[in-house]
């Protein structure tokens, strides 16, 4: 019997969910989902400069889970870019951050430098 998979810790929430082209209609072939823990390990390590250890101690998860799920990520960003594809961030197995309530770890907020306006 496999491992129950954790719930991962996120601060952040996209303020947008779909990205794509304008210039044409994109049929359901055409569309990429993203995980909200996927667009998470995005924000941190290449938005705010984390180190996969980092990262992962944030999420509360594995340094192995965070380089699988950021791998997938970068790929699906390129696949978007690259290949004019429609990506939406929706989904995943994720605690939302709220300003530490929800951790064990009340310094959860302060550690992801989250802003106080998001």
């Amino acid at each position: 019997m496999p491992r129950p998979m954790k719930w991962r810790n996120v601060c952040s929430l996209p303020k947008n969910n779909q990205f794509g082209p304008l210039s044409k209609e994109t049929d359901e072939k055409c569309l990429i989902v993203m995980t909200v823990e996927e667009y998470e390990s995005i924000r941190l390590i290449d938005l705010m400069d984390f180190k996969q250890e980092d990262c992962a101690e944030q999420m509360n998860i594995a340094r192995t889970s965070v380089q699988s799920i950021y791998s997938s990520a970068r790929k699906k960003l390129a696949d978007a870019l690259v290949n004019g594809k429609r990506l939406t961030i929706e989904g995943g197995r994720y605690i939302l951050c709220n300003r530490g309530n929800n951790f064990r770890n009340k310094e959860m907020c302060h550690k992801c430098r989250r802003e106080e306006n998001v």
